[in-house]
């Protein structure tokens, strides 16, 4: 594919950081894409344009995986809706301070990371859970929503990248699994583990925001201008029980992992995770719905209205959402990670491959908004270099899946940037202008951590 097929997530990008308009940035970048495509055929070039931007649309909301991460994403309005409404939230705050878990903004980070970190088995329900249980906490002790979706954020993928007991280790076995090499596709996939520099870097320097309750650049401004919010804070429900958080909560993780079993036959890495996730986060809307009825504190129109609400303070960023991956599924056609990936080259001295693929992937990952598109366009393109040049397997792999990850972390367009977002409450283009420079900096160190183990190893 030519050159051209990287305007559209270049326009998309610009407008983003020229309109501060994500909706409209995406709208145009599909547009465009579909000119692109338009152009190849026969015809009104503008008529087709228009309508094959609708009916991409269509085509990625008819999808089932897609439609249930979109359902999801709506419902999940309505839980924090219904757990913020019945006092739960502030409720669990002040049972978690009494109770010494949470008395400063340490222990509340800590809280936070780890309880990430303990939910590796699917990184929407890791960014849900912490982001959930955190939010009131962070309102509590005056920490910026905008630092919790960083933490949630740097935390999810990288530990579920690291783990591989989920459906990332599957599907990355998937890939793996078309090709023959010395090594067996789990003995690559678990090798890689201790080269996967950016998420080791990444949730080291979260580890350090934490522990020594220091951020920078504009999480910082973030942090300065946190007194503005005050007074959406203070409108907090008062706390009631704390089971009306807490058992939703524990339904969503417990019933999340039963799902992922069943949905796996038993395997829960084989398990689907926009089934389990969409199944676990009704059945938790459910539970909440009948502990608050139960209470005879509401009545069945006003849990109703609760829950409409909820869905509706979400909108935006699910509009979000389905934009980004309708715009992944039209670059897919266009052949934009194609062409990137393409400027590799065959002629990199050996040592900077693979810090080159790791770049590269950034980039594929950031312009498509999407870390597990990445894989598949590059572990193709890996495994024959691995043949080709004797390249260590793990150590390619490793760069491939750590550059999915950094290059979605920067991405204004990145669904995984949006779930985060909603989980947390903040506005997506400050979680990704907060988080961008953390990012920048992992990947940076990455990139001379690549470079150094080639030319150690290679």
């Amino acid at each position: 594919m030519s050159w051209y097929s990287i305007l559209p997530p270049l326009i998309a990008i610009l407008i983003v950081f020229w309109r501060k308009e994500v909706i409209m940035a995406l709208l145009v970048a599909v547009a465009s894409s579909e000119f692109l495509l338009a152009l190849n055929g026969e015809g009104n070039t503008l008529f087709f344009t228009f309508i094959n931007t609708i009916e991409r649309v269509i085509e990625v909301a008819s999808s089932p995986g897609n439609s249930r991460i979109l359902i999801f994403s709506i419902l999940i309005g309505a839980l924090l809706a219904y757990i913020r409404e019945s006092g739960g939230v502030a409720a669990t705050v002040n049972l978690l301070m009494n109770k010494g878990v949470a008395k400063s903004k340490r222990q509340v980070g800590y809280l936070t990371m780890f309880s990430g970190i303990a939910v590796f088995i699917e990184s929407n329900l890791s960014v849900l859970t912490s982001g959930i249980l955190s939010r009131g906490l962070f309102d509590k002790f005056k920490m910026s929503r905008a630092r919790l979706a960083y933490i949630i954020d740097s935390t999810s993928a990288p530990v579920c990248i690291l783990i591989l007991l989920n459906g990332w280790g599957a599907y990355v076995l998937g890939l793996l699994g078309n090709y023959e090499m010395e090594e067996s596709a789990v003995s690559v996939l678990w090798g890689s583990i201790g080269y996967n520099f950016y998420a080791i870097i990444t949730l080291l320097i979260v580890f350090y925001t934490i522990t020594f309750d220091k951020v920078h650049g504009p999480l910082k401004q973030a942090e300065e201008n946190l007194e503005q919010q005050e007074t959406e804070v203070a409108e907090e429900v008062k706390g009631s029980k704390a089971r009306y958080m807490l058992v939703p909560l524990i339904t969503l993780i417990g019933s999340m992992v039963g799902f992922m079993f069943w949905t796996g036959d038993g395997d829960i890495a084989s398990g689907s995770g926009s089934k389990s996730v969409l199944y676990a986060t009704i059945l938790a809307c459910v539970v909440a719905y009948f502990l608050m009825i139960s209470s005879r504190e509401f009545t069945h129109h006003k849990l109703v209205d609760i829950g409409f609400k909820g869905m509706g303070e979400l909108l935006p960023l699910v509009s979000i959402v389905l934009l980004s991956l309708t715009l992944g599924a039209s670059l897919k056609d266009l052949g934009t990670g194609v062409f990137v990936a393409g400027l590799v080259g065959d002629f990199l001295p050996i040592y900077l491959v693979v810090p080159v693929l790791f770049l590269t992937g950034a980039v594929i990952s950031f312009t498509t908004g999407t870390s597990w598109g990445t894989f598949a366009i590059l572990i193709p393109i890996g495994v024959p270099l691995i043949q080709a040049l004797g390249l260590p397997p793990s150590l390619v792999i490793a760069a491939i899946l750590g550059g999915g990850v950094f290059g979605d972390h920067c991405s204004p367009i990145s669904d995984t940037s949006a779930v985060s977002a909603i989980a947390s409450g903040c506005d997506l283009l400050t979680h990704v202008k907060t988080q961008m420079p953390y990012a920048l900096f992992g990947g940076a160190l990455t990139f001379i951590a690549y470079l150094v183990t080639s030319i150690i190893v290679i």
